[in-house]
């Protein structure tokens, strides 16, 4: 069996996916049984590659969802301690706004909070709009990719920001949800995309106060 890029047969991506699983079973020895590591692997590549339009990335991205997502329901189940406060960031297509705000908080609180981001219907890639307005800025979004929402990333947060995604996050008690109204970037032009960074520069800035976080210059 061959994927449609004709990228991998499925021996090759089979023991891409199991060095994977190898790798992050090592990673959650004790926490996880190998069985449930595996299925968040071949489940990470797989919603992944629904969505990728060139698969070659696909497996060294579905390790770090996988490893993400583990590490998340590890959180929420308590079997992992939260030594900072979460604060998740969705949107649409995972490919601006949040990729944004989840880049500004984590650089503007200087570490002091953990971040994620996802999407309810993610893109295959980040606008390079986006990418050069962060750039301006000093943030590489070189490492980042859309990813699609999931249960154990929005059970493990503190803090849920929705941003035109309607009603597509689960609510769940004892959270704080907040719904911030901007522009989708992919809808404007390099100017846009910069008047949406710096809104979004000052929502962060003052949820971070909100939650008694310093926040540091650019």
């Amino acid at each position: 069996m061959v994927h449609p890029e004709g990228l991998y047969n499925f021996d090759d991506l089979e023991g891409m996916l199991k060095r994977a699983a190898d790798r992050l079973d090592d990673r959650f020895a004790g926490i996880f049984s190998s069985e449930t590591v595996h299925r968040y692997v071949v489940e990470s590549y797989e919603m992944l590659a629904k969505e990728a339009k060139v698969l070659a990335d696909v497996p060294s991205l579905a390790e770090r969802f996988a490893r993400d997502r583990l590490t998340a329901l590890a959180q929420s189940e308590a079997k992992f301690s939260k030594e900072q406060p979460e604060i998740l960031f969705v949107c649409v297509h995972n490919a601006g706004r949040s990729q944004m705000a989840a880049a500004l908080a984590e650089r503007i609180s200087a570490g002091k909070v953990s971040v994620r981001s996802a999407g309810s219907a993610p893109s295959d890639s980040i606008p390079e709009f986006v990418v050069a307005a962060m750039g301006e800025i000093g943030i590489d979004l070189v490492a980042a990719y859309p990813k699609p929402l999931t249960d154990e990333v929005v059970r493990a947060a503190d803090v849920v920001i929705t941003m035109g995604c309607g009603d597509a996050c689960p609510i769940y008690p004892g959270k704080r949800y907040l719904d911030w109204e901007l522009l989708d970037p992919s809808e404007l032009d390099l100017n846009g995309v910069r008047a949406v960074r710096d809104e979004i520069e000052n929502r962060v800035r003052i949820l971070l106060g909100e939650m008694g976080i310093a926040s540091v210059s650019l």
